[in-house]
């Protein structure tokens, strides 16, 4: 049964509003999400054959959903339309994350028509940045971003506390890039320059030799010694590191950290800020649990990530619709 007042989903959008939020940041660019279009409503779901053997319970994979979803809410959005959101509306059925409905709405904002439009560049940023601070308020306003989903974007601004976050990642990184699951993921989703996939992370996107840098976090080793990578490893530091946390670590809260996240990094697409995100050091709960105290964090890490300007865009390549509709 619909909802009362409930618009019907217009087939002509469908396209539309399923290739924007499919446009969304995930792990490993997996893309883990599928769509069912019904009269009333579109029903997101996870795709669990693109479940990456490092997230047994699922998180990253719904962290990926999640931000889908709002990618799709903003779409609704540009149609004159409210998204009503229900999520995980049926509990038996665990691949079932969402379901949207379309209600009477009023125009977009400014800046939702601003994000809308940084949608087709924002992408993850795994390069140098440009030594420069951050567009005046715009920090504040992703903080604001991230309440608003029921998320917190703590910033690690103590030298002390970014000295303790980098060194634990550097101690920690080569041993998950060792594991044997780690590295039948990455050869897996890693893809060479030419390749004709619509998922994974090309070679473009990653260095050859993931080292450290000052101000830089470690980053995941996708080449693992093939040399195909061809991501420069020099550049300016990002201007800001931040932790986006949630108070609880359930499959709620993973839905709402997804959301948030793809909402604060719209807003700094808007004025060309973008974030490289780090999803190795979070993987493991024993992890999670370590750099939230040693941190002193007020909830539990969801994702880590840097920001800064950058000159360029190079989104990576996404599946047609056709091909993440039920």
């Amino acid at each position: 049964m619909p909802l009362n007042g409930a618009i019907p989903i217009p087939a002509d959008q469908v396209s539309y509003l399923v290739s924007t939020a499919a446009r969304a940041p995930s792990v490993h660019n997996t893309q883990p999400w599928r769509f069912r279009i019904n009269d009333y409503d579109i029903e997101l779901l996870a795709d669990p054959g693109r479940k990456l053997q490092t997230d047994p319970l699922g998180r990253e994979m719904l962290l990926s959903c999640g931000a889908a979803l709002f990618g799709l809410r903003l779409a609704v959005r540009s149609l004159g339309y409210d998204p009503v959101v229900e999520l995980l509306p049926v509990r038996s059925q665990l691949r079932l994350l969402a379901r949207i409905a379309l209600a009477e709405g009023t125009p977009m904002t400014a800046l939702e028509r601003q994000m809308l439009y940084a949608v087709p560049r924002r992408h993850t940023h795994r390069g140098s940045f440009r030594a420069t601070l951050l567009p005046p308020g715009l920090l504040a306003g992703m903080q604001h971003d991230a309440a608003e989903e029921g998320a917190t974007l703590t910033l690690v601004s103590r030298s002390i506390d970014y000295e303790r976050l980098a060194d634990l990642i550097s101690a920690t990184a080569p041993k998950q890039d060792r594991d044997p699951a780690s590295r039948s993921e990455v050869l897996r989703w890693s893809r060479p320059t030419g390749s004709a996939d619509r998922d994974g992370v090309p070679a473009r996107a990653f260095q050859p030799n993931p080292i450290s840098h000052p101000g830089h976090l470690r980053q995941r080793d996708f080449d693992l010694g093939r040399d195909i990578g061809v991501q420069p490893t020099d550049g300016d530091p990002p201007a800001v590191t931040g932790i986006l946390l949630t108070t609880r670590d359930r499959r709620m809260d993973w839905l709402k950290a997804g959301q948030a996240l793809q909402r604060l990094l719209l807003h700094g697409a808007t004025r060309w800020v973008f974030a490289s995100l780090f999803t190795q050091p979070l993987e493991s709960a024993q992890l999670r649990d370590m750099i939230r105290a040693r941190l002193a964090l007020p909830g539990i890490p969801q994702v880590l990530l840097q920001l800064g300007v950058v000159d360029r865009s190079e989104p990576t390549i996404r599946r047609a619709p056709e091909d993440v509709i039920e």
